[in-house]
Parts: structure tokens; sequence; C-alpha cells
């Protein structure tokens, strides 16, 4: 670690935390050490953390204030994680419908968040100071797992209208104090990949951050132009916000000449998963309590695929207390390699409408879709939306080597795995547009 990150992750950062009145760095200390505990010893600092939220959730929320009297639940007699089953689960329809009832009689100093409504259901939310300092130690730990730091440079490919609108000058000056340099994600036209390339080469980073698709589309036109962009001493990438596709991992890691971190979360869930060097994509355990549930909130069996259902502990002001993110993915219960005690989630599978539906009723991920179009020769960018299970509509961008006959292909292709009566409608255009928050996503599915 040179003597600049030093300063920085060891005296500005902590500076800057501390004039926000977050207690990130205590927080982080306390999560290196607790990531080496045994499972039962984060099992029992989850217990302990749960009953603590549902207290204060049930003495100074007037939703769940309400709620528990309703049910009859004491919240101080939590003593296992099976109560949260005696809890429903919360979807973004609840927090909307409850409006300021869901927030903490005694919070204060709240900033307020919202999603980027990719799923359709954009959420107005807030986030006080503990579930700052909580989220933002979590990150950092995993990033030190990689053998970097706060202070190292660091390339960021990002969309966010609240990240791209807010930089003003003290942004501008802290992003140059800590190395960070944003590159908007909006728009990935030609001009602005040859843009980004050089951005980076001048930069040298020694970490990227971004999104899977964003750094993927940089990666091949790098490889496209012939430019080499492995001997950069890039040590990791870590990519977050949509799922992370074996080619886009492979494309990345080839071209940057770094391994690729993944990691899940979001703005409303928290930070609750990061893969380390061993491979393991864990849990933050000791703030978020994830549960694998099926269509009638039962837990599916180990390596079963259910919806992530999240509590996050550090919660008080706004709770999320069995939150329903809408994403689905598997947990077998095995160990990392790393000798670490936090959880493993084997796979993210992406949102519930990364899944499609058959005309018989059949549901299957959107990968049976992606497979028909991703090894097509003249194929450069595409998107499939299901509209119905008798309507597919596939917006393709094309590219050298595209034929006319590609077309019935792909609807020959969609046809056979949705069912032989599917309407698919085949569009091409010179590019696609992410969604208003920068990602991109391949798959989008109405069909019920």
């Amino acid at each position: 670690m040179g003597l600049y990150t030093r300063f920085v992750s060891g005296c500005l950062f902590p500076l800057q935390e501390r004039l926000k009145h977050h207690d990130t760095v205590a927080v982080r200390r306390a999560l290196e050490r607790s990531q080496w505990s045994t499972p039962a010893e984060l099992q029992a600092l989850q217990v302990d953390r749960l009953r603590r939220l549902l207290t204060l959730a049930g003495a100074h929320v007037p939703h769940y204030r309400d709620l528990f009297r309703d049910l009859g639940f004491d919240p101080t007699q939590v003593r296992s994680l099976e109560a949260l089953r005696r809890l429903p689960r919360t979807s973004k329809a609840d927090i909307r419908a409850a409006g300021d009832r869901w927030r903490s009689e005694q919070a204060r100093g709240l900033a307020r968040f919202n999603t980027g409504g990719s799923s359709g259901e954009p959420l107005i939310f807030y986030i006080g100071h503990e579930r700052v300092s909580h989220d933002v130690a979590a990150k950092w730990r995993a990033t030190r797992w990689w053998g970097v730091d706060i202070g190292d440079p660091e390339t960021v490919v990002w969309g966010s209208p609240i990240e791209v609108g807010s930089q003003d000058r003290i942004k501008a000056l802290r992003d140059r104090l800590m190395r960070t340099a944003l590159l908007p994600a909006f728009e990935m036209s030609e001009a602005r990949l040859d843009g980004f390339i050089d951005a980076i080469r001048r930069q040298r980073p020694r970490m990227l951050f971004g999104y899977p698709s964003a750094l993927s589309l940089i990666a091949q036109h790098a490889r496209q132009r012939g430019q080499g962009m492995d001997d950069l001493g890039i040590r990791v990438a870590f990519v977050t916000s949509e799922r992370l596709y074996d080619e886009q991992r492979a494309l990345i890691s080839s071209v940057f000449g770094c391994p690729v971190a993944n990691g899940y979360g979001g703005r409303d869930a928290g930070f609750i998963a990061h893969e380390c060097p061993s491979g393991g994509l864990h849990l933050t355990a000791e703030d978020v309590i994830v549960e694998l549930l099926d269509e009638a909130g039962e837990p599916v069996a180990p390596g079963q695929t259910g919806e992530i259902v999240v509590t996050h502990l550090a919660t008080p002001d706004f709770p999320f207390i069995r939150y329903r993110t809408g994403d689905m993915g598997v947990q077998s219960g095995r160990t990392c390699a790393c000798g670490r005690g936090l959880p493993v989630l084997d796979e993210v599978q992406g949102r519930s409408t990364d899944f499609v539906i058959a005309q018989d009723g059949t549901v299957m991920h959107g990968l049976a879709l992606i497979y028909v179009l991703r090894d097509l020769p003249g194929v450069a960018a595409f998107k499939i939306v299901q509209h119905t299970r008798d309507h597919t509509e596939v917006t393709v961008v094309p590219g050298d080597g595209w034929l006319p006959a590609h077309r019935q292909t792909i609807e020959r292709g969609v046809r056979a795995r949705l069912g032989a009566g599917v309407k698919v409608e085949v569009e091409l255009v010179e590019r696609i547009p992410p969604e208003r928050s920068g990602k991109f996503r391949y798959i989008v599915s109405h069909a019920r």
C-alpha cells in the first residue's frame, strides 16, 4: 500500500466519516474481526441484533407498533431467527402505502433515496447514519479482501442520476483527493467508449467498479480496437447491480488482466454479499439476514431456487424487515475455502422479471432465450421483452456478420422455447439505451 493510500484510508476518509457522524471505521474494524467467527457465533450475533431492531421498530415505528400489537408479537422475547417467520413479508407497495408511518418517530437527519424503478416499482425510502455506516463498512471490508483500499486510484463506471447529477465542486474535490474517477454509463456510444478507454489508460487505476454490462462493453471495444488494457496494473474489477454472466466475467478479466469480484445488493436492501478471492459470494451476515423463500413464503430446501428476502439489521430509522427484493437465489450451505465463517450465497439468478413463462406455463430463466442470440454472428447487442405469454419482442443491434436469415433463426429459437404459437417480433435498431439508472437488462418479462 502506497503512502498516499495509507493517508487516505487511515486519515482523510475516517475524518470525512467522522464529520458526517458515521461510525464507519469502528464498524469496519468490528466486521474484520467477526468475519472469522463460527457460523454459530454469527447467528447468535444476528439474533441479538434482530431483537434490538424489532424492539426499536415496535416502540418507535407506527406501522410496526400496530402490526406487533395486532399479532400479539413481543419483540423483546425474540430468541431465534425463526421468530421472523411470524411477521409478514414486506413489499415496495407496503412501504409506499404506509408513507410516514414506516419512519421511526426518533429518526433525525435521514437521507432520502429512491430505487431506479427497473422493476416497474420505484420506491422512495430513507436511510439513517447507522445504516450508512454499516453499508459503507461492509463494502470497505470487501474491498480490502482484494489487496486494494480506499485511496487507491479507482475508475467508476456508473449511471445513477444521483451520483452523476451531484458532481458539484465539493464532491469533485473529494473524488480527486480519494483518487476516484467517474465515467457516466448513460451513453455508451463508440465515441464515448474511445474516450473511456483513453481515460482509464491515463488514470492507471488499481481497481475498477461498475455494472458488468458497462465494463464488458468497454472491454469488448478495447479488444476490437486492438488496445491492450492488461498493462495498467489493475488489481481487481468490482461489479454489481446486474447479473454477472460467465462470458462477461471472462471478457473483463481477459482484457483488463485482473480478477472480477462480484457483488450483490441494492440501494434499498443494502450490501448483501461480496465475492472473496477464493470465489465465495459471502453474505454480510453481521448486518443482513437472508431468507430464500418460495411463492407461499416458505423456506426452500438447500440448493433450491428461492426469492431473496432480506432483513437489514442496521435500519431502526426506516426498517427493512423481511423485505422482498424480487431477486432469485440459491444457497446450499457450503463453506468457502477462505476460512471465513460468513455464509455463502451460491448463486444470484437475477430478478423474478428475468424469468420468462412459456405458453404452457413453464417458468424458465431468461438465459434460455439469451442463448438463442448470444452466439449468433452479427449480433452486436440485444434485448428481449416478453410482453405476454403470447408476445415477445426482440431488439437487435446488427453488427458485422449479420444476415437477413438471422431474423428467422431468432424467431424459431424463441418459439422453440416459449411455444410454437408465440408472436415473435424482431426489430433492428442502431443502439439499445440502458435503463434510466444506467443499468442494462437483457431480459424483461411482464408475463404472468
